[in-house]
């Protein structure tokens, strides 16, 4: 048996920055990770930072000679040497300090105040007086025939395994996970396909964003096949034959890989919470308060696993809530986080914080609408990217921005700068009146702003 001041279960992003925090303050700390190719989080591994790496050198592959097989392998080398370094030094983070243990296996909890880990050598049970749990998300494995038997079926971390570029590539579920993707390997040169449950392209975003977007994707040959249902996959030859419904009618498309980007759950089902007094919802998400803590009395649980955002800077604040908790004056919880961006890496990228027209109206909140397209800002002209398109909600009682869409180049930099402003509740005038250098993308929001009547 072994005791811990604190036990962390999942290398994740704020996993990860609580043990270093508690470390400090001179707890003794144990970190169990399930595999060691996940030290860092999912992020780091096979989310974030390798797609990002990908998209990255998807785009420079216009200005190369190279075969895009070969392109294309030459950047999965890359990436993998990328996630590597970032794993290693991660690792080494944690596992270099004198309060810190790294375990790698598998934690299940026996009650509230035990857990069993097994690793490769051995089988330990450990105790401690706080659990703090960061075990991500999963993919949802969707319910189609022939699934299970069918050959060339990935989900958004083995197709990034996968060395050989896909000549056919259908993506099923249109969500950003998958429209990202799919711009990236229409750019390697795959023929994309997705499939779409959804009735309306992007049905979260205002229709004209979504049209933009939409445009752009046709612009790549990217097929959008939306309103269907896969009915049924099944091998032939080198591929697998997908057979959907759409508008009532069955079809079928051809592919060499398939892509389940059917969203993500929180990765709970294997961590005994059963034999403990820690609930979890409907979705299998652990239900937590606004300070982040289970319905047990010593443990939390930050990032995708508590059923917020999916975002490893909301596991990162996470660890703020925490921190601010149990070596602060509890004042930070989730109900003083506002304003939440997010950004979608298809081409251009796709940013947003706030609200937007559909949300606007169906909260009941008056406001007035701007927007301008993407062609008319000169940095766009400069580096040949001018599709898009920027809007823009304003209070229009007291000025304040309501939310912002930016479907541009660099808007996931650009958003920032709108939710600083939107958390300092700044009139619109501000970002209208400030002066920006010349020429950038980020002088766009004095015009945008400067539209407000």
């Amino acid at each position: 048996m072994k005791n811990y001041d604190a036990v962390i279960i999942g290398f994740g992003k704020g996993g990860k920055t609580l043990a270093s925090e508690l470390a400090k303050h001179g707890k003794k700390v144990a970190v169990i990770e399930k595999s060691s190719k996940m030290y860092g989080g999912t992020c780091i591994n096979i989310a974030c930072i390798p797609t990002k790496s990908l998209v990255h050198s998807a785009d420079k592959r216009k200005y190369s000679e190279t075969p895009k097989e070969q392109f294309y392998k030459n950047a999965i080398a890359k990436k993998d040497e990328l996630t590597s370094l970032l794993r290693n030094k991660n690792f080494q983070l944690l596992d270099d300090q004198e309060n810190i243990t790294v375990i790698t296996g598998e934690a299940i909890f026996l009650n509230d105040e035990k857990i069993q880990v097994k690793t490769s050598e051995e089988q330990l049970e450990i105790t401690a007086e706080q659990f703090f749990i960061n075990t991500g998300a999963t993919p949802i494995i969707p319910k189609i025939d022939g699934l299970e038997d069918a050959n060339f079926i990935y989900d958004s971390t083995t197709l990034q395994e996968r060395e050989e570029l896909p000549e056919k590539l259908i993506i099923i579920g249109g969500g950003y996970i998958g429209l990202e993707l799919a711009v990236m390997y229409a750019n390697f040169g795959s023929e994309v396909t997705v499939i779409d449950g959804n009735k309306n392209f992007l049905p979260k975003e205002d229709q004209d964003i979504a049209q933009e977007a939409l445009k752009v994707m046709e612009q790549k040959k990217i097929k959008i096949i939306s309103n269907s249902k896969v009915e049924s996959v099944e091998n032939q030859d080198d591929g697998v034959i997908v057979t959907y419904k759409e508008s009532n009618k069955s079809n079928s498309v051809f592919g060499n890989a398939i892509l389940l980007a059917t969203g993500r759950k929180p990765n709970t089902e294997t961590l005994g919470l059963e034999n403990t007094t820690i609930k979890v919802n409907d979705r299998g998400a652990i239900v937590v308060d606004d300070s982040l803590k289970t319905t047990a009395n010593n443990s939390w649980a930050l990032g995708d696993v508590n059923g917020g955002p999916q975002f490893t800077y909301i596991s990162l604040d996470d660890f703020r809530i925490v921190k601010n908790e149990l070596f602060g004056d509890g004042s930070y919880t989730k109900k003083e986080r506002n304003n939440i961006p997010y950004s979608v890496f298809i081409e251009p990228v796709l940013s947003h914080v706030g609200l937007n027209e559909n949300m606007a109206k169906e909260k009941g909140i008056d406001y007035k609408v701007v927007s301008m397209p993407a062609a008319g800002i000169p940095r766009a002209r400069i580096v040949e990217q001018t599709n898009g398109l920027l809007k823009a909600l304003i209070d229009p009682e007291t000025n304040e921005i309501l939310g912002c869409t930016l479907f541009c180049e660099e808007s996931s930099e650009m958003i920032n700068i709108v939710k600083v402003a939107m958390d300092a509740k700044l009139p619109y005038t501000f970002l209208r009146e400030t002066v920006f250098t010349h020429p950038t993308m980020s002088e766009s929001l004095n015009d945008l702003f400067s539209k407000v009547e």
